[in-house]
C-alpha cells in the first residue's frame, strides 16, 4: 500500500500521526508493506517523533516533482494506492494514483466535515480536484452517518464506507501514574478555535468552580490569553509515548469534539479510544451516533455543561472504575487498529470482487 498524507513522523499539533502509526503496524501484522509519503514541512521536522514504518518505508521529501519518479515507481507495484486529506500535495498525488493500472485507488477523508464546511464557503481544497472524488474506486471517511451520502452527493463519491477512529492497545494501555500528569480532569487536545467555548464551559468553568481540584491539559498551539486559573496546569506538547502515563494519572479525562465534526455527528475521536484502552473513564460533550460507539452512563459520560462536569467528578471511585472497565472491554473489541485494518482488507476486497470474481485477484491477510 502506499499512502500520500499529511503526516505520520509528527504528532504535533495533529491527530493523523497516531491513527497512521497504530494503522500501518495493523497492517503489517496481516502481512501489509506501507509506504508512506510525507512532504518535510519545517514544523512537524522540528517535532518528528517516529523516523521509520516497521515492515514499511518512511518518504519524506522537500518538491513534489523532486520525488515524483520514486512515488511513480511505488505506485506502479503498488496493490492499493491511499490519498487523505490535508495531503500538501494532495491534487497531485491523486493524478498519480488515478493513474495507476493494477492498484485500488482510495481517497481517505480524516476530515470529512472540515471538506464539507470549506465547500460550503466556496473555499478550494489542496487535496480535491475539480473532478471531485467520482474518479476512486474507493471513498473512506473518518465520520460515517449523513457524511457518506455528502461525500457521494458534493463530491460523486461512487463506492463510501466508514473508517473510523482506532487504538493500538499495545501502544495505550493502563500504566503507572505520574505526579506530574496527576488531575482530577485531564485534557488531551490541540487549540482549536471551535472548540475553545466547549473547552472554556466543561473545563475552565468546572476549575474554577473547584479551586481544590487539579486540571490539565496538554496539547499545542495554545494562545497567551487562553483563560487560565491557578489549578490549570499546562503539557506544552505530549508525545504520543507519552499519552498512556498522561491518561493513567487522571480520575477523569475530557474529550471535545470539533464542532463541524460534532454537527455531522458519527465522529469518534482516537482520543476516545486511546483513552478507554488506558482505562481511564471518559467524560465526553455529545454528538448524534455517540451511543453507537459507547453506551452513556455504562461506558462514558456526557456533559453539556460545567454541572454535569462536576457531577461526574462528583462519582465514587468504584463507579468510577466499573465505567473505565467497560469502556475499556468494549474498545479492545470493536475499536483497535487491528479491527479497523480488518474492516479496510475487507473493503478493498470488495471493489476486487466488483472488478473480477476469480479469487487469485483477492488481496489476502496472513
Amino acid at each position: 500500500m502506499v499512502v500520500f498524507g499529511l503526516t505520520i513522523s509528527s504528532s504535533w499539533g495533529n491527530g493523523h500521526a497516531t491513527l497512521w502509526r497504530g494503522l500501518t503496524r495493523a497492517l503489517a501484522r496481516r502481512g501489509w508493506t506501507v509506504t508512506f509519503f510525507e512532504r518535510n514541512v519545517p514544523y512537524y521536522a522540528g517535532t518528528r517523533d517516529l523516523y521509520e514504518i516497521k515492515n514499511g518505508e518512511l518518504v519524506l521529501y522537500q518538491d513534489w516533482e523532486d520525488v515524483l519518479p520514486a512515488a511513480q515507481r511505488h505506485v506502479r507495484d503498488a496493490d492499493a494506492v491511499m490519498v487523505t486529506s490535508y495531503c500538501p500535495d494532495g491534487i497531485a498525488a491523486s493524478e498519480l494514483a488515478l493513474s495507476a493500472e493494477r492498484a485500488v485507488k482510495v481517497f481517505y477523508d480524516l476530515d470529512t466535515p472540515v471538506t464539507l464546511s470549506a465547500l460550503d464557503r466556496g473555499e478550494s481544497l489542496t487535496y480535491v480536484g475539480p473532478r471531485g472524488l467520482k474518479d476512486f474506486d474507493l471513498v473512506l471517511s473518518y465520520t460515517g452517518g449523513g457524511a457518506l451520502s455528502e461525500l457521494r452527493e458534493r463530491l460523486g463519491a461512487r463506492r463510501v464506507k466508514a473508517l473510523f477512529g482506532h487504538v493500538d492497545p499495545a501502544t495505550h494501555r493502563p500504566t503507572a501514574a505520574r505526579r506530574n500528569y496527576a488531575a482530577d480532569l485531564s485534557y488531551i487536545g490541540t487549540y482549536a478555535a471551535d472548540r475553545q467555548q466547549a473547552l472554556e464551559e466543561l473545563l475552565v468553568a468546572a476549575a474554577r468552580q473547584r479551586p481544590e481540584a487539579r486540571f490539565v491539559i496538554a496539547g499545542a498551539q495554545y494562545p497567551e490569553d487562553f483563560p487560565w486559573a491557578d489549578n490549570i496546569f499546562f503539557v506544552r506538547h505530549l508525545p504520543p509515548e507519552e499519552h498512556p502515563a498522561f491518561y493513567s494519572s487522571a480520575r477523569l479525562t475530557l474529550n471535545i469534539t470539533r464542532r463541524a465534526m460534532a454537527e455531522m455527528g458519527w465522529c469518534p475521536s482516537g482520543r476516545l479510544f486511546e483513552a478507554a484502552a488506558c482505562g481511564v473513564p471518559v467524560l465526553s460533550d455529545w454528538w448524534q451516533g455517540l451511543d453507537q460507539f459507547f453506551e452513556p452512563g455504562s461506558e462514558i459520560l456526557v456533559a453539556q455543561s460545567s454541572a454535569d462536569t462536576l457531577a461526574a467528578l462528583g462519582r465514587d471511585e468504584a463507579e468510577l472504575k466499573r465505567i473505565a472497565a467497560r469502556a475499556r472491554e468494549r474498545t479492545l473489541t470493536e475499536h483497535t487498529s487491528d479491527r479497523r485494518a480488518e474492516e479496510l482488507e475487507s473493503y478493498l476486497n470488495q471493489v476486487l470482487s466488483a472488478r473480477s470474481d476469480e479469487p487469485e485477484l483477492q488481496i489476502q491477510g496472513s
